[in-house]
């Protein structure tokens, strides 16, 4: 049975506070307005009899007389395996795509438990993208939980972008937070040649702050229908510190006790909730998470890049235009780069270790020191390096990667003066011309 009454206390920002009994925390209510219209918010709080509700689309012409029904359920995703392929919602799930509604929906509920650990598998499957500082350095490895750490003005959205249109996946679901309206006409357009396997949630800076809460929560739902259809999903998310930011909002609406600056003491639970849907089901699908998380200040301490990085399991680190490989970890590599060929993991180790040796160069030379001939072949190494392999725009399949890294080796120093085995030298150096 519906409630419904007919008194606001209280209109604090997005946040209405009413008394009412028997209602349920994330239960979805109606607010019917004064010129007949409605708007939807979402039970936030209880407190005995008093209930706080966030209003989805802000409380601008919501009056204290106004009808307050709760409808008995969570807010819902509009599910069709068919029909959402190529759409873009709003963070509530409505269409904004300018397109008709959904058709042959079901309602689905979100922010739900996390995939049942019994029917869960080790991880085990490479998901290449054709960049090679992930594919060959740091493998993103499938239902991996993966933040790429970043600052203003880095390219994470183009690396998103193109991400998306080449990763080897079934499904791909963006769920933007805080973008920029350019930001989302760039994905708009840069992702159409994606549209027959991408759905969008997108929340711009100008929407209620509450809509950028449920952004991850539509994504990661609409993920779990598609995994549990046998569908390899890659969720991206940009940015998780604007959903961290809108939750440190709302609980200032709420008065709640501030922790470590300002964010509410439950951030890490938060976060974690979002991050633990990633999932390798047995018998079934995947899903896999990548989220990009701005640091202020390039503070790795701030609170959102430091609880996140308990969480997940390493991160790319997007400094300068490029993935840095120092400050870059996937921890699951390994897993997969047994399986890939055998001289992945041993190349990929003595070309770092050759870029290291570059880089250490530079500083000498910065500093006035005399470099060595070996040193000159280091410079001449880490400069083609940087150019074909850590350029972002670099598009090849692994297999290709690999051989890229043998060509470029093989141009500047001899066998004998890279730590390679024998057996991967004779088996895989180019043949002098």
């Amino acid at each position: 049975m519906k409630k419904i009454y007919q008194r606001i206390e209280r209109i604090d920002g997005p946040v209405v506070m009413l008394r009412a009994k028997g209602v349920a925390y994330g239960e979805l209510a109606r607010i019917r307005l004064n010129d007949g219209t409605d708007t939807y918010a979402q039970v936030i709080k209880l407190r005995d009899d008093q209930v706080s509700l966030q209003v989805f689309a802000g409380t601008k012409g919501v009056g204290t007389g106004d009808v307050v029904e709760f409808l008995g359920h969570q807010v819902q995703l509009a599910y069709s395996e068919t029909n959402l392929m190529g759409r873009t919602f709003n963070g509530v799930g409505e269409p904004i795509d300018g397109r008709a509604p959904v058709a042959d929906t079901a309602a689905v509920a979100i922010a739900g438990p996390s995939f049942n650990p019994a029917r869960r598998i080790i991880p085990s499957k490479m998901i290449q993208t054709g960049i090679p500082m992930i594919d060959m350095f740091n493998s993103l490895v499938e239902s991996q939980k993966l933040p790429i750490f970043s600052v203003a003005g880095e390219p994470y959205n183009p690396l998103l972008a193109r991400i998306a249109k080449q990763a080897e996946a079934d499904v791909i679901i963006l769920g933007g937070m805080g973008l920029k309206y350019d930001d989302y006409l760039f994905f708009r357009d840069d992702l159409a040649s994606a549209r027959d396997r991408l759905i969008m949630f997108i929340h711009t800076a100008s929407d209620p702050v509450v809509e950028c809460m449920m952004v991850p929560d539509m994504a990661l739902a609409t993920a779990e229908q598609y995994a549990t259809q046998g569908k390899r999903v890659l969720v991206l998310l940009t940015d998780m510190t604007a959903f961290s930011d809108a939750m440190k909002e709302i609980a200032v609406a709420m008065e709640q006790i501030p922790a470590n600056r300002g964010y509410p003491g439950d951030l890490y639970s938060q976060l974690a909730a979002r991050y633990e849907k990633a999932v390798d089901i047995e018998g079934s699908g995947s899903i896999t998470v990548l989220a990009v998380t701005t640091m202020p200040g390039d503070d790795v301490t701030h609170p959102v890049p430091d609880n996140t990085g308990y969480i997940t399991e390493g991160q790319f680190y997007l400094k300068g235009g490029v993935i840095d490989p120092f400050g870059s970890l996937s921890r699951l590599k390994q897993v997969v780069n047994k399986k890939t060929r055998d001289d992945h993991a041993p190349l990929m180790n003595a070309m770092i270790q050759l870029y290291d040796g570059c880089r250490k160069v530079r500083q000498q030379q910065s500093m006035g020191f005399s470099i060595s001939s070996y040193d000159e072949h280091l410079l001449a190494y880490g400069g083609e390096f940087e150019e074909r392999m850590m350029n972002l725009e670099v598009n090849l399949p692994l297999e290709k990667q690999l051989d890229l890294g043998w060509q470029i080796i093989a141009g500047h120093f001899q066998p004998r003066q890279v730590s390679l085995p024998e057996n991967l030298i004779e088996k895989y150096w180019p043949a002098t011309e």
